[in-house]
């Protein structure tokens, strides 16, 4: 994939200012692509927009396949005819800092509910159509996850193999008669995924107007309590209840001396290539029809993955084993075509995942905070950057850019942050009075790699508190939100005389 000398905002949907406690596709979102586009910047990267699950992450989802429904706009219902203003009225009192995931669950739930009632006692035949359209062309996932979510309601949000055993082993008989039983809780799923689809399809269009690309993301694994486990078992190492055998992690490294159990089912690859990469193919074009470019997010797993037996309280006692990366790749583009596919190719990565993403031709990823720990060689640091590179400041996974400059350490680690600092203070030329955050979007802005997208919160100079998400911590994470008039015009002049100056905006700056 050839990348366009650019760069971009990293900023989560849910992160966006709302009066309904969670950013969504409602006017700040389109007025956020009006900053982007004044601010010279040509892509927007967001997290996935699938269901939050555990933790209210968006990386453990109840489907790969589905939207969230908690992104859809109250104002888009009620411009639509299907929510009135006294709907919208009658909001609770919610904080404009962080999303109270419970609350707005709560609340947009009932307005989502009372606009399927008003759909289905009113609508026109051209919208009933236009419903029955959406869920025809995406049956082969939306019908299970439909079910699935009614089921999950109907049974206390108890996990799948909680569920009678009938329908923990998908016996035709009772999936029949609870598609009867349920029919209308699972209609109800489906019509929330056709409004999901119906606004983000016009913001992504409102984007893509302005010269805005939509740079996505798509976790390798999927959850285990999912629709996508649930309705495909076969393509998972399950045990005979259907709970995993194997799960998926990394393994001890410098930063853990027990690794990551990260507790996903692993794919049943030799299945999967039997099955021509169905699910896959089926699972990449749905992301692909949502953004323009598909981050890969845990690439190397598709070389190689760390499979920990089920059982293992730690990541310590796994094993490499080989995934048919070439042979899926090589699928896809037969099958897709063009592959607009960003590798995620952090932390340690060796000859096959390189040689993969060089085969393929899919771009890796740099981050700046990752650059000052070693020396001059680090491939982290602009100056050994390559073209093909998406570069950053930071991703959700990290702390601002400012609360790593800032953050405190244990007196073991003080002498090697000092060390580190100081580095990046002489890299940076940092003087005294200098923001260490626009100088490390200077560094970005200025390198050859290809695209640098910089985080809100770094464009911003926030602190620790605005961090999206600490690894390894299920607290606090995912939360935070932009306030009301936080993000200035001023913020995006100097950010697009950056994006100018360095030769990434469609207007460079001219010769003087």
């Amino acid at each position: 994939m050839n990348l366009p000398r650019s760069s971009g905002v990293l900023m989560h949907v849910t992160s966006l200012p709302s009066p309904f406690g969670i950013g969504d596709f409602g006017p700040q979102a389109y007025r956020f692509a009006d900053w982007l586009a004044a601010a010279g910047q040509r892509v927007w990267q967001v997290l996935p927009l699938v269901p939050v699950g555990y933790g209210d992450s968006p990386y453990s989802s109840p489907s790969t396949f589905a939207g969230n429904p908690l992104l859809i706009s109250p104002e888009g219902l009620r411009d639509d005819g299907l929510l009135d203003d006294a709907d919208l009225d009658a909001r609770p009192d919610f904080p404009e800092a962080a999303v109270d995931f419970e609350a707005v669950r709560a609340f947009k739930y009932g307005l989502l509910t009372r606009a399927f009632e008003r759909f289905e006692a009113q609508a026109p035949e051209d919208a009933r159509r236009a419903f029955d359209a959406f869920r025809q062309e995406h049956a082969a996932w939306l019908g299970d996850y439909a079910l699935f979510m009614a089921l999950r309601e109907h049974h206390g949000e108890a996990a799948w193999t909680d569920w009678p055993a009938p329908l923990v082993r998908r016996d035709p008989d009772a999936l029949a008669a609870a598609r009867r039983e349920h029919a209308e809780a699972a209609r109800r799923h489906a019509f929330w995924q056709y409004l999901f689809d119906h606004q983000w399809s016009a913001l992504h269009a409102y984007c893509a107007e302005r010269g805005l690309r939509i740079l996505g993301d798509l976790p390798i694994y999927v959850a285990h309590d999912s629709a996508d486990t649930w309705g495909n078992p076969e393509l998972f190492f399950l045990d005979d209840h259907g709970r995993p055998s194997v799960v998926a992690g990394v393994p001890p490294d410098y930063f853990s001396e027990t690794g990551q159990r990260w507790g996903n089912p692993i794919y049943r690859w030799s299945v999967m290539r039997e099955r021509d990469f169905r699910w896959w193919t089926q699972r990449l074009r749905r992301a692909l029809a949502l953004f323009d470019v598909v981050r890969l997010d845990h690439f190397r797993g598709f070389a190689a993955y760390w499979e920990i037996p089920a059982e293992e309280e730690t990541a310590v006692h796994g094993r490499w084993v080989e995934a048919p990366g070439e042979a899926f790749f090589e699928h896809l583009r037969q099958t897709l075509g063009g592959l607009p596919l960003l590798a995620e190719d952090l932390g340690t990565i060796d000859d096959a995942v390189r040689g993969l993403m060089r085969r393929f031709g899919l771009p890796g990823m740099a981050v700046l905070q990752f650059a000052f720990g070693g020396d001059v060689t680090s491939d982290y640091l602009p100056h050994n950057f390559r073209r093909r590179l998406v570069a950053y400041t930071g991703t959700h996974d990290n702390d601002t850019f400012a609360g790593w400059w800032a953050r405190e350490t244990g007196t073991q680690e003080a002498e090697a942050a000092a060390r580190e600092r100081a580095f990046a203070r002489r890299y940076l030329a940092l003087g005294d009075d200098d923001a260490v955050h626009w100088a490390a979007i200077r560094a970005l802005a200025a390198s050859v790699a290809d695209v640098a997208i910089v985080p809100v919160q770094d464009v911003l100079g926030l602190g620790s508190e605005a961090r999206m998400n600490t690894p390894g911590s299920d607290r606090e994470n995912w939360a935070w939100r932009l306030r009301p008039g936080q993000l200035t015009d001023a913020h995006g002049e100097r950010l697009r005389a950056l994006t100018r100056l360095y030769g990434r905006a469609e207007d460079p700056e001219p010769p003087v």
